[in-house]
């Protein structure tokens, strides 16, 4: 068979060893030519690709990012271009197209297999928020990443005696805040899924000075948003892609504690710092067993689905499923997290 690869969307932790074990399987355990193409979906639209053999992935499994590129495309062009992808697959031969990505990728993956194309989808997000897995690749190390920079802003925090206001990445979940919060101890929370109450955030920081501590750290996801009309908010934009620009949660969040307040606050935002490095071991696992099981799927000719897990098993799903809804973080985890407002 000859198997086609491309990473789309944001870059994450993972993807490479997604890569790997995909051309390992079908390389050595099947026979198959695998190509890659070149920066995401915009790659099959051009026909822009490489030949994935060994000695192409070998000593991937460690790196961050993707060794194929990454890009996002508008909507309109990726329904514009069906028939040119459609076209590129005949030309090349294709059997299957394995597209790796998070939620946008996923409905273009659905896109294209409603078209009739061979489609086999792998779930990618360090955002956590694809409903039908219970984890993807990338989560584990973006939280990782984010507790250990919580870890050590604590001790600068204190020797300045400030407030510190973390935003990490989580543009309509809070799974990242969640996690590294409650991993570091953060001594309050904000999430998209609950619109907070800045009164009560003031309070609960103003207390922990009252008592006599010499700092807080508060932890906001980039979707965190305020209870209308409760303190001034800039909302942002959209960008080409219809997605939300937000305008710093953590900035505007830091002025307004420290007008209520009257400490000193400052904002941190961690951003990409999440998405980059070396992926863990729990990542490299995870996306190992996903590309196995993708090619897998492929010589089975089960097209139209995804890699999930499920438990410890990894199951195949509709893509239609992958689609349908955001996996938001359920009330009970919430309270399990004395912080979150």
């Amino acid at each position: 068979m000859r198997i086609g690869v491309l990473t789309s969307g944001g870059d994450c932790p993972g993807l490479n060893a997604v890569i790997r074990s995909v051309v390992h399987r079908a390389v050595v355990d099947h026979g198959d030519e695998v190509i890659g193409f070149r920066d995401g979906w915009k790659g099959l639209l051009e026909c822009d690709y490489l030949k994935l053999d060994l000695d192409a992935v070998a000593g991937i499994l460690a790196r961050g990012g993707t060794i194929l590129g990454s890009s996002r495309v508008q909507p309109s062009h990726l329904r514009d271009g069906v028939e040119r992808a459609r076209g590129h697959v005949a030309e090349l031969g294709l059997d299957a197209i394995i597209p790796i990505g998070g939620e946008g990728t996923l409905k273009a993956a659905r896109l294209m297999s409603d078209a009739g194309l061979p489609i086999v989808g792998v779930p990618k997000t360090i955002d956590n928020d694809i409903a039908v897995t219970d984890v993807t690749f990338g989560f584990d190390t973006a939280v990782g990443v984010a507790t250990d920079a919580l870890d050590r802003l604590k001790t600068t925090a204190e020797s300045h005696q400030r407030v510190l206001v973390v935003e990490v990445m989580g543009r309509h979940t809070g799974w990242i805040a969640l996690h590294s919060g409650m991993a570091a101890g953060a001594h309050a929370i904000v999430v998209p899924e609950r619109p907070f109450d800045i009164e009560e955030l003031a309070r609960r920081v103003g207390e922990r000075f009252e008592a006599g501590k010499r700092f807080a750290i508060v932890v906001a996801a980039e979707g965190a948003k305020p209870r209308a009309g409760t303190m001034a908010f800039d909302e942002g934009g959209k960008d080409i892609y219809g997605h939300e620009r937000f305008a710093g949660i953590a900035r505007q969040l830091s002025i307004e504690l420290e007008q209520r307040l009257g400490k000193e606050a400052r904002p941190v935002i961690l951003g990409h710092v999440q998405r980059g490095g070396t992926p863990t071991a729990y990542d490299r696992v995870l996306a190992t067993r996903f590309g196995w099981h993708a090619v897998e799927a492929v010589h089975r000719g089960e097209f139209g689905r995804m890699t999930a897990l499920r438990g410890t098993d990894i199951v195949m799903v509709p893509l239609a499923d992958a689609v349908e809804t955001l996996k938001t973080v359920p009330d009970e985890r919430y309270e399990e997290a004395e912080t979150v407002l």
